[in-house]
């Protein structure tokens, strides 16, 4: 990916928003500060926004954009099989997690939760989002075949690998303590095992993160 300094500046604009709103939140971000991590001119940023909402908008899409990219093909680099790719995706969040002692969040649920009311374009954005992630686990369950039984809802069960993982990153970032996010995700492990007809495997002791991270 290219460094910021050296995007056109719609583009550095948006990488530099996507930066901020991801450490700071939206609400605290000023577009002052977009424009001086930037280095941009308030004209400059005029010109192709309106202002921090639209901003937001092109951060949103840019997030979508990059999920196969981004997101989806390192995860499953390597990866064949179907439900493994589930748990490749998850890792990715884990390595976030573990990178950071527990300070990361997943930038799309953290602005879901910050912007309560968001005006419906926001919000529909946020919802392509988290639909672009279900869909993409969604295909990877259609892969597995009749490894799941017949009937199961694969959308309802793509849906929850996503609260899953949401809500384990939030509670290991609450408790800087990854084992939340380890158990979460054993836990989904257990359930995918019975649905594959397969003994549920035993939990394991969570693996070490960086130092200074728990446990």
């Amino acid at each position: 990916m290219a460094k910021p300094s050296t995007l056109p500046t719609r583009e550095r604009l948006v990488m530099t928003a996507m930066d901020l709103f991801s450490r700071k939140g939206y609400e605290s971000t000023s577009v002052a500060d977009v424009l001086q991590q930037a280095k941009v001119n308030s004209g400059s940023l005029y010109h192709y926004f309106p202002g921090k909402r639209e901003l937001l908008l092109a951060v949103l899409d840019a997030y979508q954009g990059g999920i196969e990219p981004m997101l989806l093909t390192p995860a499953w680099k390597g990866v064949t099989d179907p439900i493994e790719r589930v748990f490749a995706l998850l890792e990715r969040y884990r390595a976030g997690l573990a990178m950071t002692e527990c300070s990361y969040a997943c930038p799309i649920g953290s602005l879901a939760l910050e912007i309560h009311e968001p005006d419906p374009p926001v919000r529909k954005a946020l919802a392509r989002n988290f639909e672009a992630w279900v869909r993409a686990v969604e295909g990877c369950l259609d892969a597995a075949g009749d490894r799941l039984p017949r009937g199961t809802d694969r959308r309802g069960l793509a849906e929850f690998v996503l609260t899953t993982m949401e809500g384990a990153v939030m509670q290991a970032r609450t408790h800087r303590d990854i084992a939340c996010f380890d158990r979460s995700v054993a836990q989904l492990r257990r359930y995918f095992d019975l649905l594959e007809g397969r003994p549920p495997r035993a939990s394991r002791p969570p693996r070490p993160t960086r130092k200074g991270a728990r446990p």
